[in-house]
């Protein structure tokens, strides 16, 4: 499989995945925990089926320490005893704002779950991330960007 154009290759492809990259660097050093943001960005890639930011997500989770048992059950988290209510109400929240045709928005019991867990600075980390990995999942599934071969670390 190869993708449709080599968007990163691309003047203005390159320039727009920069900006895109620089707005996740800003949310990377928020105080929103980072294995609260890779458990979103993954969980947001699956409902999206894609492939270049699942494969991504989860090489650098477990680069950085998170379980294959957590990893594994990402896609099952309501059934899954491994995460705290915080990454739960984080993962439902990531599920109504990635499935916005299915749920008419966020709900607000769901967003009262969020804020439960979170503070107001955390809250717009996470709905920011949120946004921001729909918008990679959408462009590189449009190029279809093939998967596979990531290395973890690589676009760091």
């Amino acid at each position: 499989m190869e993708a449709r154009i080599d968007y990163y290759g691309n003047a203005v492809g390159a320039k727009f995945v920069k900006y895109m990259q620089s707005a996740n660097w800003a949310l990377s050093n928020s105080t929103l925990p980072a294995a609260t943001q890779e458990l979103v960005k993954i969980r947001a890639s699956q409902i999206n089926g894609c492939g270049v930011c699942t494969d991504m997500h989860t090489k650098d989770a477990a680069h950085s320490g998170e379980s294959s048992v957590r990893l594994n059950l990402i896609a099952a988290w309501r059934e899954a005893t491994v995460f705290t209510d915080a990454e739960r109400a984080a993962l439902e929240l990531t599920e109504q704002g990635t499935r916005t045709a299915d749920t008419a928005g966020v709900s607000d019991a769901v967003w009262a779950r969020a804020a439960a867990h979170y503070d107001e600075e955390q809250l717009a980390s996470l709905v920011s991330l949120i946004s921001l990995i729909n918008a990679f999942n959408r462009l590189n599934l449009i190029v279809r960007q093939p998967a596979g071969d990531y290395q973890p670390g690589q676009w760091a």
